[in-house]
This record gives structure tokens, C-alpha cells and sequence, in this order.
């Protein structure tokens, strides 16, 4: 259950985001709490993604500010907003497909492995204690989405079907103990039945990750539905509608911007 709007966990003020004479964010302001998923949608080319990467330190703010856990963050490093909690996911796959699931998932922990040259050629018991550790924790993250996944660990992740790249793209986000995930379109190229399944696999890391923050870009609206406490509404870079997404639904600019659709084809 969210907390109140008194104590957010990532705020923006008018936060703008041009890229020459296209405006993709303008004036954004919102709020993501504290244990809460949050659903983000509107037409393409909203701002949605571009939300993302502002706040994440991909791209550099125009205008406004960003504060995160109390702490101004405009701008910051990508590496440095990392280590202070913040991981994501991204649209389309940024897997190693020629690496294994565990090499991949130790991608998204590289800042808490000690990766000093005397510890890993000198202290080689300390070091074989720490992948142990690490496979470890893998098997553990892994059996939440898929209990057959943990006997692959060491597979190659070319060799995974599409749901389980998904799967392992999430575990990679996970495995750093974030406090905020971001999930950018997690179902971009699965089927129904695969999109179910990922969205059951994230209602249960949400049980199992006691105040972690999910915000989730998603074009299907049966998944904003069923797993958002809140929704927040993007057009042409602007926030136009938050709330429940029975509310959202129901207002008329967020139909409008989905060109004039009614309230029950929006739930379709």
C-alpha cells in the first residue's frame, strides 16, 4: 500500500526535456510514492520513455528538478543515481545473448563485487566465496519468476525464450536490492498468455520486496489494470490525468488523446 502524498520517493517540478525544437517533457510535475506501482501511459510519443531516461541521468533535463529520497538528483550520473537505488529496464532487450543468465544478472550487481586486481588474483578464497554468494542470490531471484530458470542459470541467455528474457532483464534490474524499479513496456513482444505470466511474476516480487517502488510504462490496459495502484497520464510531454485507473479512464482529455476511444475499448 502507497504512502501519502507528504513523503514521495521521487518528486519532479517542472521538468522539461527539449531536443531542439521538439519539447518531449514540458513541465512535468508528479510524484512516485513510497511502496507503490505506478502506471504510466499515453499515446506514443508522450514523454513516457523520455520520463524514463531524465530521471535515470540518460538524458539531461532542459529545465526543473528532480528529488529523489529527499536528495536533489537533477542531472546526476547514471552510475551514481545506481548506487543510491534507482533500476530499469529498457524497451527493447539489453541482454548479453552470448553470455550466461548469471553473467548477465551479475551486470546489474557490478557496483556491490569487489572488482580489485589484488583481490581477485591474491585473495582467491574470498573471491570464490563471492561468486558462491552471488549464484546464490541468482538462484534465490530467479525461482521467484520461474523455478525451472534456476537449473539454466549457467545456460546462455540467447538460448531463453522471450518470456524468460524478460524475466531475466527484471532479475538484472532486481539483483542491486533497488528501491525504485522502472519498468519501460516489460511486454513489448510477448503474447498474452507470456504478458499474464511476467505480470503475476511482478505482483509477487512486489509481495516479496517489502517498500520497493514499480513504476510500469505499458501499453496493454487489462496489465495497468490489474497490477497499478495509481495512474498518471502523459500527452505531448504533459501530465493530463492521475488517479485510479477507473478514474483515468473515464476522463475525457485521456480519451481524447487516445483518439476520441471510450471508456470500455481504453479497458480492452
Amino acid at each position: 500500500m502507497a504512502e501519502g502524498h507528504g513523503n514521495p520517493l521521487l518528486s519532479c517540478s517542472e521538468l522539461t526535456k527539449r531536443f531542439g525544437g521538439v519539447v518531449a517533457l514540458n513541465g512535468l510535475t508528479m510524484d512516485i510514492l513510497r511502496d507503490e506501482v505506478l502506471g504510466i501511459i499515453g499515446p506514443n510519443g508522450s514523454g513516457k520513455t523520455t520520463f524514463f531516461n531524465v530521471i535515470t541521468g540518460i538524458f539531461p533535463a532542459t529545465s526543473g528538478w528532480v528529488r529523489y529520497d529527499g536528495e536533489v538528483v537533477t542531472n546526476a550520473a547514471p552510475q551514481l543515481l545506481h548506487r543510491k537505488g534507482i533500476a530499469r529496464t529498457f524497451q527493447r532487450s539489453r541482454l548479453c545473448l552470448g553470455l550466461s543468465i548469471f553473467d548477465n544478472l551479475m551486470i546489474g550487481n557490478h557496483t556491490r563485487l569487489n572488482q580489485g586486481y589484488a583481490f581477485n588474483l591474491f585473495q582467491r578464497r574470498a573471491l570464490r566465496s563471492e561468486v558462491e554468494e552471488q549464484v546464490e542470490k541468482c538462484r534465490e531471484l530467479v525461482r521467484i519468476f520461474d523455478p525451472d530458470l534456476v537449473d539454466r542459470i549457467h545456460d546462455l541467455v540467447g538460448n531463453q525464450p522471450m518470456i524468460d528474457r524478460r524475466r531475466i532483464e527484471v532479475c538484472r534490474a532486481l539483483i542491486s536490492g533497488p528501491k525504485l524499479l522502472l519498468l519501460d513496456e516489460p511486454s513489448a513482444g510477448m503474447t498474452e498468455w507470456e504478458t499474464r505470466q511476467l505480470m503475476e511474476n511482478i505482483i509477487e516480487v512486489k509481495r516479496q520486496f517489502e517498500g520497493l517502488s514499480i513504476v510500469l510504462i505499458e501499453h496493454e490496459m487489462n496489465v495497468i489494470e490489474r497490477i497499478s495502484d495509481r495512474c498518471v497520464v502523459l500527452n505531448f510531454g504533459k501530465k493530463i490525468c492521475e488517479g485510479k485507473y477507473s478514474e483515468v479512464i473515464a476522463n475525457e482529455q485521456v480519451q481524447e488523446a487516445y483518439l476520441g476511444s471510450a471508456p470500455e475499448a481504453l479497458a480492452s
